[in-house]
This record gives C-alpha cells, structure tokens and sequence, in this order.
C-alpha cells in the first residue's frame, strides 16, 4: 500500500508540474509593423472593441499577453482598462472573459498588457476591448490605427484572422459596427494549448488506483 502511495504521489507531481510548466510563447498575430494612419479614441462613453477570429489548433491557446501601440493621449484621461471579450455570432462584444494587467498608456508607445489564465477555443472570435474611467470630454488615450489593407503577421501554418471592422460603444453595452475601415493596432503572444501526454495519463491512472485502493479499504 506505502509502494502505491509513492508511486502516485510522484505520478501526481509529474502531472501538476505538467499543467504549471510554462509554454513557449508564439506572436500568433500582429499589425504593430504597420505605418499608422490615425487613431481612435479611448474614455468611458468612447469603448473601443477590435475583433480577432483564433486559428486551428483543436485544444485552443493559452493567452500570455496583448500588445498595443498608443498615441501620446490627449488630456488627463485616467482609468485606463484593456479586456478581452467574447463575440457572438453578430460580432459585437458580448461577455467580458478577463482583464489586461499593464501600465497605463498616456505616453504613446507599445505597452505589453498581461493575461492570467486566459484559454482561447480556436476558429473562435474574440475581442479586445478598451475603455477607461474619465470622459473624453476631459481626455483620451488614443489607440493606433492602420490601413485596413495592410500586411498582418501570422504565425506560420496557424491562419489567425482580424476581420476588416471595428465595434464602437458609448456604453460598453450597446455596439456599433464600422466596416471597410481601420484596423487598431495590436499583436497577440500565446502558447497552443498540448495534447495530453502519456506521462499525464499516466498520473490520472496513478491518482485513480490510489483512490480506488483507498475506497476498497473502506469496505
């Protein structure tokens, strides 16, 4: 009984070190080499929402971090907040599935904006959604913009799209489309999300025959 308690136990330490390893990130999309050609601002009554569409891979991707390019922002906006949205068949932005932690971009630049936890599906479209808390009335960060027809870099053999529009909200709550437009410029860093491996399943049946052993003791 002690043998198969060791034995699960460092079968169970494999599979968690598996699922905390971290994974090789990958720039999967990216307009950020584009030359801008204006920009879009940013308060809480202007949201800004750019959609992307996520490539094939069948298990999805873990989310490290988005990136932004910023115009220097006009007036003394506050509250800055960058999220990642789901999108419905409609395309507007419907649920928001987690927040960007980053710095706030008044300056201009590209700032890297980091995700916890966050699993993409794939073939799947999503959003990234910016707002902040002061009108623009008193100021706005201002979101770079490219030609719509510009060159987008995509991960090799992963066909990761951004559709040729953009959703505008006064609210966060009701969306306007605009298409043939400009598309915000962004890049996305993630990892493909790894079939399950033999040495996890192995530690799933591990852990099973420990619980079994356990349970027939019982009785």
């Amino acid at each position: 009984m002690k043998r198969i308690t060791f034995v699960a136990a460092v079968l169970g330490a494999q599979l968690l070190l598996a699922r905390v390893a971290p994974a090789q990130g990958t720039t999967y999309i990216s307009n950020l080499g584009q030359t801008p050609v204006g920009s879009g601002a940013v308060g809480n009554d202007s949201w800004i929402a750019q959609q992307f569409t996520t490539g094939t891979n069948s298990t999805g991707y873990a989310l490290n971090s988005v990136q932004l390019l910023m115009d220097p922002a006009l007036g003394s906006p506050n509250g800055f907040s960058a999220s990642i949205y789901s999108c419905p068949r409609n395309g507007a932005p419907g649920i928001e599935l987690g927040s960007l932690d980053g710095t706030d971009p008044a300056a201009g630049g590209i700032f890297s904006y980091d995700a916890s936890g966050l699993v993409l599906s794939p073939g799947t479209s999503y959003a990234i959604v910016l707002t902040a808390t002061t009108p623009i009335a008193q100021g706005a960060y201002e979101w770079s913009a490219n030609d719509s027809f510009g060159r987008i870099t995509v991960a090799p053999g992963d066909p990761w799209t951004i559709p040729d529009a953009f959703y505008s909200s006064a609210d966060g709550s009701s969306w306007t489309a605009h298409g043939r437009g400009n598309i915000f410029q962004f890049a996305i860093d993630g990892a493909a999300v790894p079939e399950p491996g033999f040495s996890s399943l192995l530690a799933l049946g591990g852990l099973w025959l420990l619980w079994h052993r356990r349970a027939s003791a019982r009785y």
